[in-house]
Formats: structure tokens, sequence, C-alpha cells
């Protein structure tokens, strides 16, 4: 049921139509910290992070915008409850996106305050609609159901649309995988805005990570979504990291090197699981698509990894470093191999660069 959406834009990067389905995330500082929001959105940027959001607590986290976005290099989206005068603050701080539900904060005049003002900016607003929070009148006729969730969306849609305003991204998430599969496939055969997609309060960094997978992933793999978060009760870091194996996994988009590690085995005479996290941890901010193995066994690791650009493996006293499932360098002593990968690494992708 894939279908183009509209194209729009948040700051300088387009969502929708054409465009590249996006990652996003949120901080989890204080924004009226700017030194930490900074430095996370820092650290966001170096694994992927294509879009920020930061919460709009009250006027002092609204002051503090400016600040944030002159430090970083992603569009800076605001996020903004209830109370409509912090929307227009963060527009006059030079946001890129409005995060708001124009049903909830504070009446039509107020609505036409934030639109006027959105139109002036040329800012776009994401309409998000939560299961946990859909009005009393839709709770009573639907119940929390997904149908509540798009009855709830269509009416703050019209909001805008009747304000002549159309730069619109849409959000239905609930913390249930199903209901939230259902909600975005009844929305996608209604409106033609992009969506944004995501698994609300999915929990920690295991079942968070599987409940988004699941749930994200069917929708992508139907055609649904054109920017998502995964939501992980930990660092926002792991929720970009997740999110671009998910669509790794899909073959949608790639981003970095995509490690492949044997599950170990009673004859690993290393520890696999450390070695292949460090290696993981080593490779955070490389950007260039390639294939790493990391192996257990220095006999048949390269052979059961022959189609990885390139890989090593480690035994109890040696470890090999190969290319293409050929041994390239024998390494003695555990302590050494990371340090001789990682520089093979380095000589492996700037040959690539070289041939092309």
């Amino acid at each position: 049921m894939s279908k183009r959406t509209k194209k729009i834009w948040v700051g300088w990067v387009s969502i929708g139509g054409d465009s590249p389905i996006r990652v996003q995330s949120m901080t989890n500082t204080d924004t009226r910290d700017v030194a930490s929001t900074v430095r996370q959105i820092l650290e966001l940027e170096e694994v992927g992070c294509e879009l920020v959001r930061v919460a709009v607590v009250d006027k002092e986290a609204a002051q503090k915008l400016a600040l944030i976005k002159k430090q970083i290099n992603i569009p800076l989206i605001a996020d903004i409850h209830f109370d409509y005068r912090l929307a227009l603050m963060a527009l006059e701080q030079g946001v890129d996106g409005l995060r708001l539900n124009p049903g909830n904060i504070g009446g039509e005049d107020k609505v036409d305050k934030v639109v006027e003002r959105a139109k002036e900016y040329k800012v776009p607003i994401r309409i998000g609609v939560n299961a946990g929070s859909l009005e009393k009148d839709l709770l009573q006729q639907y119940g929390p159901t997904p149908e509540a969730m798009v009855k709830s969306a269509l009416r703050h849609v019209k909001l805008l649309e009747e304000r002549d305003f159309r730069e619109i991204k849409i959000s239905l998430k609930a913390s249930s995988v199903l209901k939230t599969i259902k909600a975005y496939q009844l929305l996608a055969r209604k409106v033609d805005y992009p969506l944004h997609i995501g698994i609300t309060e999915a929990g920690t960094l295991l079942r968070g990570t599987v409940k988004s997978s699941v749930g994200l992933g069917i929708l992508l793999y139907e055609g649904i979504g054109d920017t998502l978060r995964v939501s992980l009760t930990d660092s926002p870091v792991k929720e970009v990291q997740v999110a671009w194996e998910i669509l790794r996994s899909l073959e949608l988009r790639s981003r970095g090197p995509e490690i492949i590690a044997c599950p170990t085995c009673g004859r690993t005479e290393i520890d696999l699981i450390k070695l292949a996290q460090e290696v993981e941890e080593a490779l955070r901010g490389v950007k260039e698509v390639f294939t790493v193995a990391v192996m257990g066994c220095v006999v048949n690791g390269p052979g059961e990894a022959k189609e990885a650009d390139i890989g090593l493996a480690g035994g109890k006293d040696l470890g090999i470093i190969f290319v293409k499932g050929k041994v390239k360098k024998k390494v003695k002593g555990r302590e050494n191999l990371l340090k001789s990968f990682l520089e093979e690494v380095e000589i492996f992708l700037q040959e690539r660069k070289k041939e092309g």
C-alpha cells in the first residue's frame, strides 16, 4: 500500500515525497542546560541523527533555543505542550520545526497566532497523537483505539487546514505495537502528509529495540513512514543506532559498517562478546558502508565470513585479520588484535577510496 507523500522541509532536510527515510531522536537533557544539550546533540550527529527534538518546558527553555541552534549542525525541533506562547517564542528563536497539537494550545485565537507565525517563518508543524493522551470525547466514543487516534489526528489537521496551513507531519504513537501499526495503516489511507513513525514508551534497550524493530519494520515494509524515532529508556545515541539498523535490515538506507559476528560456541577461545563490542564502539563514527566480521575461530572464521569486506578472528594465542575470506595478517596476543585490525580498516578504506 506504499504511496508517495507530500514533501515538506524541516530546515534544510526534506521529509516525504522522494526523500530518504529520515532518522531522528530527542534529547533527554534539560534544554535550559545549553552545554549538556549541545553536547548530546553533537553525539547524536556523530551516529547519524538527522533531526533532533528538544523539550520546551518553560520560558527559560524557549529562550535557550537560539544558543543551542548556533552550535549544532542538524535541524532543531521544539516540542511544545499546551502553552502557545512557548511556540511563538520558539519560532522567534529560529527553530526549524514545531511538535504540538493545535487543539490543546489554548483555543482558536491561539491557534491563529501560532499558525500565522509558523507561516511567516516557514516552519512546519508535526501533529503528535499519543494513545495515552487522547481527548476525552474520543475516548468515550471509541476507547483508546487506533480509530480514536486517527480521529484525533484528523481533528488537529483540520484546524491547520482551515487556516490554509499544510506544512504538516503526523505521528500516531502507542506503546502497543499492533495498535500503532493499525493506526498508521488507517491514517495512510486518508492523508498524504508525511508520517513520522515510532512506538512510544517502548521500554529499555532490549525490549524497546524488539518492539520498535517489529512495529516499525512492518510499517516500513508496507511503505508507511517518512521519518522515524526509536523510543528507548536509554541513551538517545542508542535510539539512532537502532533506527539505522532497522533501515539497513530492510535495505532502505545504510550508514556505517554492518558488523556480523558469530554467536560463540564451545570452541571459542577468546572473549568474543567483548571483542565484538569493542569493534562496534571503535567504528561508531565511521560513515562508510562496508561489512565487518568478528569471528571466534581462526580456523573456520575467514571461510564462514568470506563475504565480509574485512574481518578478524581470535584464537587463544593468535588472531588473524582477513579480507574477503583471505588471511591478510596474523597477530600474536589478544591485546594487539583490535589495534592492528583498526589500522587495517583504515588501509582498506583508503584503498577503496582510491579505487573509486
